[in-house]
C-alpha cells in the first residue's frame, strides 16, 4: 500500500510539472536592431567636391616607378612625393590625392549655370589615398592604397582627414508629387563628372552649402517645373499646354499653375561653404543640370 501510494504521489508531481511546462509562457523575441546602411567608401572618398576657398597646391606627385615609360599611377604602385623628413613627413603618414577638375567641353546647359559655378568655386576630382613607406631628406615613396582614377605627376596631396559616411533614412514610398517643404530651394549645376545628366547612384553638386545651413546626411529633394526654358538645348515653345499639334487646352497655363514633377532625392555626402556634394538615392527618370532642388 505504501509502495503504491508512493507511486500515486509521484504521478501526480510528474503531472503537475509536466502541465506547468505547458503552461508557462515562451519568452518575447529581442527585437531586431534596425539595419543601418551607408554609402559605401569609393562613394564617399571619390565624390570629389566644389569650394571656393583655396586649396594648398605645394604638395603633389612628382614621380613614381617605372617612369621612364609609365605617366599614370594605379593602386598598388609607387608614387614620389616632394616632402620629406625635412618636413616633417614619417613613414605611414596618409595623404588624399586631387585633382583639379576643369570641364574639358565647357557646353552650357541651363543659362545660370557659369554664374552659379564661378559662386560655388572650383571643383576638384578624387584621385585616391596614398600612405609614405619611406622617407628622404626631401622627397618620400608612398604607396598607392586606394585609387579612384589614374594619379598623375602634379597631382595634389593634402594630409588624410576622415570623411563621414552618413546612414540612409528608411526605405519609404517615393512622394512623385511630394508638396513644397518650405526650405531653401537650390538647382542641380553639375555632376561629380561635368555631364548634364545623372541617375540613381550618381553625385551632383548643388549650389547650397554649409553658409546655407546644410550638412552631411540632409536629404535633397530633386524636381522640375514644366513650361521652364532655362536650358540652352532647343526647345518648342508653349510645349506644356501644346506640342505638335497633339491635343491642346482651352487656357494657357504656365509654370506657375501646373504641379511640379519630383524626379528623386539625394543624400549630402560632403559640404561646402556654398556647394554640397549629393548622392542621387532615388531618380524617377533622367535628373539635368538645372533641375531644382530643395532641403527636405
Amino acid at each position: 500500500m505504501r509502495m503504491n501510494a508512493a507511486g500515486l504521489c509521484l504521478a501526480i508531481l510528474a503531472g503537475a510539472g509536466l502541465c506547468a511546462a505547458q503552461t508557462a509562457p515562451a519568452p518575447a523575441p529581442a527585437a531586431a536592431a534596425p539595419e543601418v546602411h551607408h554609402p559605401d567608401y569609393s562613394t564617399v572618398y571619390c565624390a570629389g567636391f566644389v569650394t571656393d576657398q583655396a586649396v594648398p597646391e605645394e604638395m603633389h606627385v612628382i614621380s613614381g616607378e617605372q617612369a621612364t615609360y609609365k605617366a599614370t599611377f594605379a593602386s598598388g604602385d609607387y608614387v614620389y612625393i616632394n616632402r620629406g623628413a625635412s618636413q616633417g613627413v614619417k613613414a605611414g603618414d596618409e595623404f588624399l590625392v586631387l585633382r583639379r577638375n576643369p570641364d574639358p567641353s565647357p557646353v552650357v546647359w541651363f543659362k545660370w549655370q557659369k554664374k552659379l559655378m564661378r559662386a560655388m568655386g572650383t571643383p576638384y576630382q578624387d584621385q585616391g589615398r596614398i600612405q609614405v613607406v619611406q622617407v628622404q631628406e626631401k622627397v618620400s615613396i608612398a604607396k598607392v592604397v586606394f585609387a579612384c582614377g589614374m594619379m598623375q605627376r602634379g597631382d595634389i596631396i593634402r594630409p588624410f582627414e576622415a570623411r563621414p559616411a552618413p546612414a540612409f533614412k528608411e526605405a519609404a514610398a517615393f512622394d512623385h508629387f511630394a508638396p513644397k517643404s518650405g526650405k531653401e530651394v537650390a538647382m542641380v549645376v553639375t555632376t561629380s563628372m561635368l555631364q548634364s545628366a545623372a541617375g540613381r547612384n550618381d553625385v551632383v553638386y548643388v549650389n547650397l552649402g554649409g553658409n546655407q545651413g546644410v550638412k552631411v546626411g540632409d536629404y535633397f529633394r530633386v524636381f522640375r517645373y514644366q513650361g521652364t526654358r532655362a536650358e540652352t538645348v532647343p526647345q518648342t515653345e508653349n510645349y506644356h499646354f501644346k506640342l505638335y499639334g497633339f491635343g491642346g487646352t482651352r487656357e494657357e497655363y504656365g509654370p506657375e499653375d501646373l504641379p511640379r514633377e519630383v524626379l528623386g532625392e539625394g543624400i549630402v555626402l560632403n559640404v561646402t561653404r556654398n556647394s554640397s556634394v549629393v548622392l542621387i538615392t532615388v531618380a524617377s527618370s533622367e535628373i539635368f543640370s538645372g533641375d531644382y532642388v530643395e532641403i527636405e
